[in-house]
């Protein structure tokens, strides 16, 4: 009878891949990176275990928003302190915080928890289309549906 595969940590091989979001909608990159860090794209994908890959995303200062969202969407912080809340736009993100616009983003779809946090730590998100992980020999993924 054969049983159902399960991966163990100590056998996840990872590798590295570069996700370029110049004109690209940030939820097609989000997403398509969220997928990779989970592992979900391997066939070898154990829900339990962190088995993705590491991403590295560049020129996330030229992510595309669709419709009205440079405008009305909003990202809210809060010191805990009363009267702490703080509101930017996404065009102030993306102007300012680009790393910190994607970060979000792909951190939304990751599992809650322990897990979600050790995958998140292999995300490497870069406002230009330089990177300083050269030496890992980071494979190109191609996001189809160019504007």
């Amino acid at each position: 009878m054969k049983t159902t595969f399960m991966q163990k940590k100590e056998e996840v091989v990872r590798d590295w891949y570069v996700l370029d979001a110049k004109n690209m909608p940030l939820g097609r990159v989000a997403s398509k990176a969220a997928v990779m860090l989970r592992g979900k794209h391997k066939a070898t994908y154990t829900p339990h275990i962190d088995c993705g890959d590491n991403i590295i995303i560049i020129n996330a200062k030229e992510v595309l928003l669709t419709g009205n969202k440079l405008e009305d969407k909003k990202y809210y912080n809060h010191s805990r302190y009363v009267g702490g809340l703080r509101e930017r736009t996404a065009k102030e993100m993306r102007e300012n915080y680009p790393e910190e616009m994607i970060e979000r983003a792909v951190k939304g779809m990751l599992p809650k928890g322990r897990l979600g946090r050790q995958m998140i730590k292999k995300l490497h998100v870069y406002a230009g289309s330089e990177h300083n992980h050269a030496a890992q020999k980071p494979k190109t993924i191609e996001l189809g549906g160019n504007k």
